[in-house]
């Protein structure tokens, strides 16, 4: 074996080696996260149908389009629910992040298709001083750009990343398809505070129950 053959297969024992010791180590994160937020999981569990009634009472609603409503292009039903509320004298906002979605300006593009006037749309940097005195905020289909480990959590990997300040509104309503992670694969311990109820369940439809239960009231 001449010296470049032997340099390759040096090489490649190492690059094994990497590979294997990351793989180790995101398998042990995944089998001890449970034990790192306490062991079990406190996310509870809701009805549209509950929910409705804390929609239509609110005096202010702030709504996070996410990754999940464009899966379920539920941005139409979004857009009818918010108008609803605001019929019943409630102050809807719609919290954009940059990133929300797949791209840059995802959820603009998907809001400006439902004709969500511009006036009512509000960047990170706009809405997040509005949070402490929001009744309700509303997330649909989003979760890293909400997950507080990025302000709070110096060793979590999306430490410093820019959030929507979602967890200092009075109570939260989620609407997620699952009880997996987002994008970063990063446990979202919001989903566990007090003031938080999940909705679990296609975007649309969920939001379709929303609507019937404002209507009903």
């Amino acid at each position: 074996m001449d010296f470049n053959n032997e340099l390759l297969v040096q090489i490649a024992y190492v690059v094994a080696a990497i590979l294997f010791i990351l793989g180790l180590k995101l398998i042990w994160s995944k089998m001890t996260r449970g034990s790192d937020s306490g062991g079990s999981s406190r996310k509870r569990s809701t009805k549209a149908s509950k929910e409705a009634t804390a929609l239509a009472k609110a005096k202010s609603v702030i709504i996070i389009p996410g990754y999940g409503m464009a899966v379920a292009q539920a941005q139409h039903e979004v857009w009818e629910l918010a108008s609803i509320l605001q019929a019943k004298g409630v102050r809807v906002s719609f919290a954009i992040h940059p990133v929300a979605g797949r791209m840059p300006g995802h959820m603009d593009v998907l809001l400006a298709e439902a004709g969500v006037p511009y006036d009512v749309i509000y960047d990170l940097e706009g809405i997040n001083d509005q949070f402490p005195g929001c009744d309700v905020a509303l997330v649909v289909g989003a979760n890293d750009i909400i997950n507080p480990a990025a302000r709070g959590d110096s060793t979590s990997q999306i430490c410093g990343m820019p959030i929507l300040d979602a967890d200092k509104a009075h109570n939260l309503i989620i609407i997620k398809r699952g009880q997996g992670t987002g994008f970063s694969d990063v446990e979202n311990l919001l989903f566990d505070e007090d003031n938080t109820r999940m909705c679990y369940g296609d975007a649309r439809d969920v939001v379709q129950n929303l609507i019937e239960g404002v209507r009903s009231l």
